[in-house]
């Protein structure tokens, strides 16, 4: 009898590693362990009270009892593109927006509308660990383009160059940048973007963080740059608004694309949570201030966190302009005199497995992002954990190195 396995494809799909991390902190928290947790992507706001009175008014609506079409609740589909035309300075219209189940599933829609198996798509690293994998299940292949710690994890047109290939497809782009916080300047993105549409290259942007902003950066968006038939972005309310658990995200791309989405949709998740569409109305009608106030604590904590992790031996860690991440460099110290159970820590992931084994302290592991030899750290968390755990760690190498 022939043996019953998983397919081949899915055998292949990682778990979500900040995911991993975060329910591993949860776990051993609700063991009572004093875990302290740097991993998850999340703002650690509750969703605005403007918001959930919104939906507990449509939850006795009957309209929204029922279902209503793949590409989302018009009044929302509506609101998402003047939304996006505000922010980005770039004329968007309804028929080119597609709601989705969230953010991975926008991004995943909008690579399944346009990749054919074997297309490349060039991929800027370190990257959000949810890019490959969603790739891999569209049909693409990943080509990941490095980028340095000196040069703030930004590329470069002539490193996107070097890897293009008669079978390049898309460039994936994403400033602010998760892991990284690094932030794209605007003449680098211009040089970007003529260097997209030069070579008739997708470029898929995921805007997501747009909010976040620090110091002297700036939030540009590439739409200014790339002509519309080469251009998707990607974006939702999780970070800007608090709606990660509702799980709201969307697509803006070309009408064929955005009719293909539709028609996918219509097969897989149907259409998305009316309550969470009303959620993302209620966000883009009355909560314009509500991100700014976020990004008050944010930059906060940022400089705070920056302080403390600067200071810790074997670390290298560059001021990140945007999001809510810290990405310090920590190969100096994977050279052994650590060890976990007697075994040697040389990369990355193994020490994370140590600072949360020893200190309860967990951050998710480089490689998780494409790069070993380097940490994540979330700083949305409340200022006195932020302290807390970023301590342990300073104290811990202070007295192991």
């Amino acid at each position: 009898m022939t043996e019953l396995t998983v397919s081949r494809l899915l055998a292949s799909v990682t778990e979500s590693a900040p995911q991993a991390i975060d329910a591993l902190a949860k776990k051993y928290l609700a063991a009572g362990r004093p875990v302290i947790a740097f991993g998850a992507g999340e703002p650690d706001f509750d969703t605005p009270s403007f918001i959930t009175d919104a939906v507990k008014r449509a939850v006795d609506d009957p309209a929204n009892h029922h279902y209503s079409g793949p590409s989302g609740l018009p009044k929302l589909r509506e609101a998402v593109a003047a939304y996006t035309s505000e922010y980005t300075g770039t004329p968007f219209t309804a028929d080119t927006v597609s709601i989705a189940n969230g953010g991975k599933q926008a991004i995943y829609n909008a690579l399944s509308a346009i990749l054919d198996p074997g297309d490349e798509v060039l991929l800027p690293a370190p990257y959000w660990t949810s890019y490959p994998e969603q790739v891999k299940l569209a049909g693409g292949v990943t080509v990941p383009v490095a980028t340095t710690f000196e040069a703030d994890y930004r590329t470069t047109v002539d490193a996107l160059e070097a890897a293009r290939t008669d079978r390049t497809k898309v460039l994936i782009f994403t400033s602010p940048s998760n892991p990284t916080g690094s932030v794209y300047d605007e003449d680098e993105i211009r040089a970007i973007g003529e260097w997209v549409t030069e070579h008739g290259i997708w470029v898929l942007s995921d805007e997501i963080y747009h909010d976040f902003v620090y110091d002297d950066a700036r939030f540009v968006s590439i739409s200014r740059f790339v002509p519309r038939e080469q251009l998707i972005i990607v974006n939702g309310l999780a970070k800007s608004h608090v709606l990660t658990g509702w799980r709201l995200g969307w697509v803006l791309a070309p009408v064929p694309i955005a009719n293909a989405i539709k028609n996918f949709q219509s097969h897989t998740t149907g259409n998305v949570s009316n309550l969470s569409q009303q959620a993302a109305v209620a966000a883009l009608t009355d909560g314009a201030d509500f991100p700014a106030r976020m990004r008050e604590v944010f930059d906060r904590r940022r400089s705070i966190a920056f302080d403390i992790l600067s200071s810790v031996k074997g670390f290298r860690v560059p001021r990140p302009r945007g999001a809510f991440y810290l990405f310090p460099e920590v190969s100096s110290v994977l050279d052994g005199r650590l060890n976990l159970d007697g075994v040697p820590v040389t990369t990355s992931l193994a020490l994370s497995k140590l600072l949360l084994e020893e200190i309860d302290v967990a951050v998710v592991p480089g490689e998780a992002f494409g790069a070993d030899g380097y940490l994540r750290f979330s700083y949305a968390l409340d200022d006195a954990a932020l302290v807390e755990g970023l301590t342990r760690i300073r104290d811990f190498m202070d007295a192991r190195l």
